[in-house]
């Protein structure tokens, strides 16, 4: 953890909304008051003195922004062999529940700082995973929303297609509460033009009886290889859903092209890491960042022995080496890649099943952080709504082994109402979220 000031979270009640309400921010985001060094030390003394967009909504609205909090290096984007929630600025951050364990990552601090009570609320960023994992195997609530809702203009980047921010928070009113707030159209962000038009308020869109009469799909080809505890856990929150009146449809098979995304994926990616960072670069103060572009900063981690001493930088330098946004492979990867997680994924597997949104678990329990051992991650819901750009909610269902599982909720485009409205019912009639038995706070009600 990286912290500005000690204060307390004590006297905020959700019935004041924002105001007042303590807040994190991930080390990826700017603030105008403290450095963004995106756990490299190249970044380490990255202080322009410029709010980010949505820390400037906050602080409008009257929350406290506390400081910020480690993350996976750069976003888990430079290596394959990556350690979530370490940084060479921040070390290594600990799974409250099991610090032998991960905590996920890259949100891996805002999480984990959630968890245990440091405050009510903390913004994460997502690619693909990076909110939604480390919320759910920290056991809070995770949201990624639609990309273009939320600006991320002044945050270190990764790709501007599948990149955005959004709430981890103790409960789905909280990460709503955030999201209001932070929502919005941004001029220097071209993604977020319709966002003021399609944005609303997400606290009082919420409504505890939204199962009722909702039919909800069960993406089965998710499922197979969890724990028996895992699939145990799921299989008890689908009888609380129908309990709460929900129709579940089961979908076995995965969308068309559904195993090819990855690959592509992984080409829009690295391109896009490319052109983006090296724009954001060019937008530091230079007297405060010497790496100005990302071949400077793969020279900066070579020399540097304090970046490599756990992983290399392979990805890196495979993102240095792609040839840019009008590189054919590159145009056809995104598009292929859009059209199987989004018109071809989610939209048709609602459509075809007159659904109003899908469900499966979240992640496995945590893993261990021993690369040699068999507990290794089991699987993922998140591909499909990153990729497509797509609403992701996550929520608390339960344990396996003492660790904590979500369930996730997705929709279309511009569904983040719904998608939260129906993760709260769930909450309510569920509450299965305990903090560790090291959380001296108790989650807020």
């Amino acid at each position: 953890m990286v912290w500005a000031a000690g204060i307390s979270d004590r006297g905020w009640t959700p019935d004041t909304g924002i105001s007042g309400m303590p807040i994190l921010l991930k080390d990826n985001i700017e603030t105008a008051d403290m450095p963004t060094t995106a756990g490299s030390l190249a970044l380490v003394d990255n202080a322009p003195g410029r709010d980010a967009p949505l820390v400037t909504r906050l602080r409008e609205a009257g929350a406290v922004i506390l400081g910020k909090t480690n993350l996976s290096e750069w976003a888990n984007i430079r290596s394959n062999n990556s350690i979530s929630g370490w940084s060479a600025v921040g070390g290594q951050t600990l799974n409250p529940y099991d610090p032998t364990r991960t905590p996920c990552g890259s949100s891996s601090g805002s999480a984990a700082a959630v968890s245990i009570g440091l405050a009510p609320a903390a913004i994460g960023t997502e690619t693909d995973g990076s909110i939604t994992c480390p919320a759910s195997v920290n056991g809070v609530v995770g949201f990624k929303p639609t990309v273009g809702l939320v600006s991320r203009t002044h945050i270190v980047p990764i790709s501007h297609s599948q990149d955005t921010a959004g709430p981890i928070a103790a409960t789905v009113e909280d990460a709503a509460i955030v999201l209001t707030a932070i929502a919005g159209s941004d001029p220097l962000d071209p993604a977020t033009a319709e966002a003021d038009a399609r944005k609303v308020d997400y606290r009082a869109a919420l409504d505890a009886n939204s199962l009722n009469g909702a039919r909800l799909g069960v993406m089965r080809f998710l499922i197979a290889n969890y724990s028996a505890e895992t699939q145990a856990e799921f299989e008890r929150a689908l009888t609380n859903l129908r309990a709460a009146g929900a129709e579940i449809v089961e979908i076995t098979e995965a969308p068309e092209n559904y195993r090819q995304i990855g690959g592509w994926e992984f080409t829009v990616l690295l391109t896009e890491l490319k052109h983006d960072l090296n724009l954001y670069l060019a937008s530091t103060d230079p007297d405060q960042v010497r790496t100005r572009t990302l071949a400077e900063v793969i020279a900066f981690n070579a020399a540097e022995p304090r970046e490599t001493v756990l992983f290399g930088q392979e990805l890196f330098e495979r993102a240095e080496a792609t040839g840019g946004l009008d590189d054919p492979a590159y145009v056809e990867a995104r598009a292929r890649s859009f059209q199987a997680a989004g018109p071809d994924g989610i939209d048709r597997m609602m459509a075809d099943n007159r659904l109003v949104a899908l469900i499966a678990p979240t992640t496995s329990r945590a893993w261990t952080n021993d690369r040699e051992d068999e507990d290794n991650m089991q699987g993922s819901a998140s591909r499909l709504a990153a990729v497509a750009g797509y609403p992701h909610l996550t929520v608390p269902m339960g344990f396996d082994r003492g660790m904590p599982v979500g369930i996730s909720f997705m929709g279309g485009k511009w569904d983040d109402a719904r998608i939260l409205s129906l993760g709260y019912a769930f909450e309510l009639r569920t509450r299965e979220r305990r903090p560790p038995a090291l959380a001296g706070l108790q989650p807020s009600s």
